[in-house]
């Protein structure tokens, strides 16, 4: 491919591609974007306190109630990458508010479903919905924001992703304990409906119009090629408590198998000028996003079980309700909210650096939550717990954060939807590979005496390991990002096929 051909198919450059005025209602727009995000990504987490209840009114198996949760995840993983590549190809505008628009209705659907079977579904069909809006969120910052501006409006969404996923247990204990009775799980996914059509109502005011030329295309085969790899990945990690890993383990080499060749059909259709739905040469020319995506995913592997095996602890160890036990993970919350906005306004400072830092901390506050709980009397070591735990969180606020925008920043916003799907596709895979890992191990140990510290303690050990592993590539990036601290010039970015016609 010329530099004179881009990857795009010939469309004509959006607005904010070509140069014009900054929006000037896109901090407002930024904030409907981040409800709708928060609201997505809560979703992951938010049902599993209210799994037992669910079981209970809906006659439920066990293996049917995990589906709740596992299969909202795998349709949300499925959905990204297609999803960010219609939105760059078409319209981000229309497929955000449409998708928005079927998560606030399968919301309902989830709440009014009076089996478990209908609720399975309408829990798929919310996930695919999520996963169409997901995407279209990172790429409408990169249309609507510039400089330190994106800086900050990443900031705001790296505090999205972090709160979402640590205020989970939080928010759906709490529902339950306003909700009280038989049926007060119903209002986990009724409160989604006021806020959503709030936000369709807001972001079809808010949100900038964009005229394309609708040229470009989908990549069939691609599209089929991701799905099937992603989903053979993944189906045996959202089984695993029905024992998945052990009996549907083949499904791991078929999946790279198919990945890989997902991979040889895309370089061919960049090859003979065609269009296709991710194109590689991001992990190869566009600065930090090859090592930003590899971050993310390993990040997410510790980060999302952590949660979860801090539930089983709190919740069967030391019998505490949904309600308190997410009180007692809130000071991760908050550190990581306050730490993420000032994240943004920082990134382009210090750079890499900020996630070495973020790391380590996470690390330190982490591994001394784990000491603490572990030798500290039970009466106390929740509360004793706190202090680390917020040092955890900032820790992660400088992870998340930075991480999104030193891996989106460079990529032309033509391709900003299928880069942030990509991401986003790794994060959703760790998140699976930590939720299914972690749990296990605690449930292994726990079965060989019935300790939950040192089952905690285990679990949480194997996250930090992972997180050891995470810093490692952190540290070589930023080590080598130390010598090469100018942007590309002029010359540099008129040669890279993947840059030409950049925003």
């Amino acid at each position: 491919m010329t530099p004179s051909t881009p990857p795009d198919g010939g469309r004509t450059p959006d607005v904010q591609e070509a140069g014009a005025e900054p929006d000037p209602r896109r901090w407002r727009a930024l904030w409907v974007t981040l409800v709708a995000g928060f609201m997505s990504l809560l979703d992951v987490t938010i049902v599993a306190v209210a799994l037992p209840t669910i079981q209970r009114d809906l006659h439920a198996t066990p293996a049917q109630v995990q589906w709740v949760v596992s299969g909202y995840a795998l349709t949300f993983a499925l959905a990204l990458v297609t999803a960010g590549r219609l939105g760059d190809a078409l319209d981000r505008r229309r497929i955000f508010l449409l998708a928005l628009s079927g998560f606030v209705l399968f919301s309902a659907a989830c709440g009014a479903a009076p089996d478990i079977m209908l609720l399975v579904v309408a829990r798929l069909a919310q996930g695919l919905a999520a996963g169409f809006m997901a995407p279209q969120n990172s790429a409408l910052i990169q249309q609507m924001f510039r400089g330190a501006e994106r800086g900050r409006a990443f900031g705001f969404f790296g505090a999205t992703v972090g709160i979402s996923s640590a205020a989970g247990p939080l928010t759906g204990g709490a529902i339950l304990a306003l909700a009280s009775g038989p049926e007060g799980w119903r209002w986990i996914f009724y409160v989604n409906v006021p806020i959503g059509i709030l936000a369709v109502l807001l972001g079809r005011r808010l949100l900038p119009r964009v005229r394309r030329s609708g040229r470009g295309g989908v990549d069939g085969v691609g599209v089929l090629l991701l799905g099937l790899g992603v989903l053979a990945l993944m189906y045996p990690l959202v089984q695993a408590d029905s024992g998945g890993i052990g009996h549907l383990w083949w499904l791991f080499p078929v999946g790279a198998a198919v990945l890989v060749g997902f991979v040889r059909w895309e370089r061919r259709l960049v090859a003979a000028d065609r269009q296709p739905l991710l194109d590689l040469r991001l992990f190869s020319t566009v600065r930090g996003y090859a090592i930003g995506a590899g971050v993310g995913t390993l990040y997410f592997m510790g980060f999302s079980g952590v949660w979860l095996v801090f539930a089983l602890f709190y919740q069967h160890g030391l019998h505490f309700s949904p309600l308190r036990s997410g009180l007692a993970v809130t000071p991760f919350a908050l550190g990581s909210a306050v730490a993420a906005v000032v994240a943004g306004r920082l990134v382009e400072r210090f750079g890499r650096l900020l996630t070495v830092a973020g790391l380590t901390g996470v690390i330190v506050g982490l591994g001394t939550t784990a000491l603490l709980l572990r030798f500290v009397s039970l009466d106390v070591a929740p509360w004793a717990a706190a202090p680390a735990l917020f040092l955890g969180g900032v820790g992660s606020g400088f992870v998340v954060s930075p991480n999104i925008t030193m891996t989106l920043r460079d990529v032309p916003v033509r391709m900003a939807g299928a880069a942030g799907g990509a991401l986003q596709t790794g994060q959703r895979l760790g998140a699976a590979v930590g939720t299914a890992a972690l749990p296990g191990l605690f449930y292994l140990r726990l079965d060989r005496g019935g300790d939950y510290r040192g089952a905690l303690v285990t679990a949480l050990v194997t996250a930090l390991v992972g997180t050891a592993a995470c810093l490692a590539l952190a540290a070589f990036d930023w080590r080598r990002d130390r010598h090469h601290r100018h942007r590309p010039c002029p010359d540099e970015v008129a040669n890279n096929p993947v840059h030409a016609r950049q925003d």
